[in-house]
C-alpha cells in the first residue's frame, strides 16, 4: 500500500492522477479464512485492521452485503466524546477517544477529526448539580471536563436562547473540550485501506444468508457468493444485529430503531463546537460545508428501514427553535436514518457467544460512531484470544441474566427517553 503524503499529492498531479491505486482491492471471496467479520461498516473493518496489525492475523475477510460505508458508519451525526458515567463505560470511551486522537497518523488517511468541544446545557440548579458529579467522575478518571455558569455559556456559545422568554432558561452547561466530529465517510475508507494493506479481503455486494455448522459450532457462513469457511466468526452488523443473531440461534436482547439525522443548507460559520440541549433531546454541530447536522429522538417503533417519520422531523425542529430561535428561517436541506440496535441499558454487548466460535459485537445505541475504534480494537482482541478484553469486561451478555447492568445516562444526552 503506497503512503499517502504531501508529495505523493504533488507527484500525481504532475502526472495527470494516473498512478494513483486503489483504496483497497475488489477482492472476491476465498474458500476459507481464519476470520471472518460479518459487517464492512466501521467496528467491522476496524476489527479487520486490529485483528491484523494487533494479533497478526491477516488471512479475514470482511462481508458486507452493500457497500463500504452504506450503513451506519455514514448515516451517524458524526459526535464523538467520552463524558460518560459508569464505571466500565467511562474507560472505554476515553480509550476510544485517545485512539480517535491518533487515528488519522495510525492510518496514514486524514479522517477529518475536529476536537471543537461539545457541551450540554443545564436548565436546572438539580440538573447543573447531577453535571457536577459526572464532571467529577471524569476528572478522576483523567478526562476533561468543566463545568460552566451561565455567563460562561454565554461567551461561548452566544446564538443560544438566553431571553427572559426562553422556554428552558440555561442555568449552565458540562464542557469537554476534547470531543468533537470526524468525516464519518473517512473512517470508513481509512480502516478499509490500512486493513487491506495488512491482505485482508474486503467483499463487497456479499450477503451472509446462514451460517456452517460443525455439530455445535460455527465453521463458517453461507453467502450470496457460496459458502466461505472460517475458524472464527464475528458479527458486527448494527441494527440488523438480532437477524443475524436468530439465524445462528441467537435470541438476543436486542430490538432496532430508527435514528434520524437532518442537515441544513450551508450556513456561514456559527456553530463552533458541539451543543446539546439538555432540556430535550436535540444536538447539533456545523460541518465543514457549512450545513448545520443534527439529531434527536428514536423513532417510536421497530424498523429496519434507513428512514424515519414525518413526527420526529417535527419534534426534532421545535427542540432546535427552543435552543436556538436564530435558525427558526433555515431550510432543511435532507434528512436519513440509521438503523439502532438497541439494548435494555443502552449499553454495547462485546462477546464470545454461547455458540463456539461465534463472537458479538452488537447493541451500540447512540454510541457506535464514536465507538468506533475501540470497538475493533477491543472486539478482535476478543477473537483473536477467545476472552474479552479487559475494558469490556462489564459488556458480556450474561449481565441481562444476572442484573449487573449499565444503566447509562450518558448513552445519548436523555437516555431514560428509550
Amino acid at each position: 500500500m503506497a503512503r499517502y503524503s504531501a508529495f505523493s499529492i504533488f507527484r500525481n498531479a504532475l502526472s495527470g492522477q494516473k498512478n494513483w491505486q486503489r483504496a483497497w482491492r475488489a477482492a472476491e471471496p476465498k474458500p476459507s479464512y481464519d476470520v471472518i467479520v460479518i459487517g464492512g461498516g466501521g467496528h467491522g473493518l476496524a476489527t479487520a485492521f486490529y485483528l491484523a496489525e494487533n494479533h497478526g492475523i491477516r488471512n479475514v475477510a470482511v462481508l458486507e452485503k452493500g457497500y463500504v460505508g452504506g450503513g451506519n458508519v455514514g448515516r451517524n451525526t458524526t459526535v464523538i466524546r467520552s463524558n460518560y458515567l459508569l464505571d466500565g463505560n467511562t474507560q472505554f470511551y476515553e480509550f476510544s477517544m485517545k485512539l480517535w486522537e491518533g487515528m488519522s497518523r495510525a492510518l496514514n488517511f486524514n479522517v477529518m477529526f475536529s476536537q471543537r468541544g461539545q457541551l450540554v446545557t443545564a436548565h436546572s440548579a438539580d440538573q447543573l448539580d447531577s453535571f457536577s458529579h459526572r464532571a467529577n467522575v471524569m476528572r478522576l478518571n483523567g478526562i476533561d471536563a468543566d463545568i460552566l455558569d451561565r455567563e460562561d455559556v454565554r461567551r461561548l456559545v452566544p446564538y443560544l436562547d438566553f431571553s427572559d422568554t426562553a422556554r428552558f432558561p440555561i442555568h449552565g452547561a458540562i464542557f469537554q473540550g476534547r470531543a468533537g466530529t470526524a468525516r464519518h465517510d473517512a473512517v470508513a475508507w481509512g480502516y478499509a485501506r490500512a486493513a487491506d494493506g495488512h491482505g485482508v479481503d474486503i467483499i463487497q455486494n456479499c450477503e451472509v444468508t446462514g451460517f456452517l455448522r460443525d455439530g455445535d459450532s460455527i465453521v463458517g457462513v453461507e453467502t450470496t457468493k457460496g459458502r466461505i469457511g472460517a475458524g472464527k466468526v464475528g458479527l458486527a452488523v448494527a441494527g440488523h444485529t438480532s437477524v443475524l443473531g436468530a439465524k445462528a440461534g441467537l435470541e438476543l436482547p436486542i430490538e432496532s430503531h430508527v435514528l434520524q439525522a437532518f442537515v441544513t443548507e450551508p450556513l456561514k460559520p456559527l456553530v463552533d463546537h458541539v451543543v446539546a440541549y439538555g432540556a430535550d433531546h436535540f444536538y447539533v454541530s456545523q460541518s465543514d460545508k457549512g450545513g448545520l447536522v443534527f439529531g434527536g429522538n428514536l423513532d417510536g417503533y421497530n424498523s429496519y428501514a434507513q428512514r424515519g417519520n414525518l413526527g420526529v422531523v417535527r419534534e426534532v425542529a421545535e427542540a432546535a427553535i427552543a435552543l436556538m430561535p436564530c435558525i427558526s428561517r433555515v431550510r432543511l436541506l435532507r434528512h436519513w436514518g440509521g438503523v439502532m440496535d438497541m439494548t435494555p441499558d443502552a449499553s454495547p454487548i462485546i462477546c464470545p457467544t454461547p455458540i463456539e466460535g461465534l463472537f458479538l459485537n452488537g447493541g451500540w445505541c447512540y454510541g457506535g460512531f464514536k465507538a468506533t475504534p475501540a470497538s475493533g480494537w477491543c472486539f478482535a482482541h476478543t477473537i483473536a484470544t477467545g476472552k474479552p478484553h479487559p475494558l469490556i469486561a462489564a459488556y458480556g451478555l450474561d449481565r441481562f441474566r444476572t442484573g449487573h447492568t449499565l444503566d447509562e445516562a450518558g448513552a445519548g444526552p436523555s437516555a431514560w427517553l428509550q
